[in-house]
């Protein structure tokens, strides 16, 4: 016998909103899966959750997500001379639309 479990939408704050998406990736690879899996790709916070970013998504360009997948970059090793030195870790979100969502960054506002 299963239990139903009554999930409540989790509010986040405006503010923290605002905060999470960094920047869109605007690549020849973002450009591929945008046109073949309707996806988007966002630079986020590192402390950012599926949740919050689905919940900014959804606020800041008036779209239905599906759902949310997140990668962990590692910062790249880079060497000048006898130093090394490692470019920062970053975290980037694959989030998927609703089919006829669209997201166009080339259109004016």
């Amino acid at each position: 016998m299963k239990i139903k479990q009554h999930i409540k939408p989790r509010s986040f704050s405006a503010e923290r909103l605002a905060l999470v998406l960094l920047a869109p990736i605007i690549s020849e690879k973002g450009t591929y899966i945008a046109d073949k899996h309707e996806q988007v790709i966002f630079k986020v916070l590192p402390d950012a959750s599926k949740p919050e970013i689905k919940a900014a998504v959804e606020a800041m360009f008036k779209v239905e997500v599906e759902s949310v997948q997140i990668a962990n970059v590692d910062g790249k090793i880079k060497r000048f001379d006898k130093f090394t030195g490692r470019r920062r870790s970053w975290k980037k979100a694959y989030v998927c639309l609703k089919p006829g969502q669209e997201i166009n960054f080339a259109a004016e506002s």
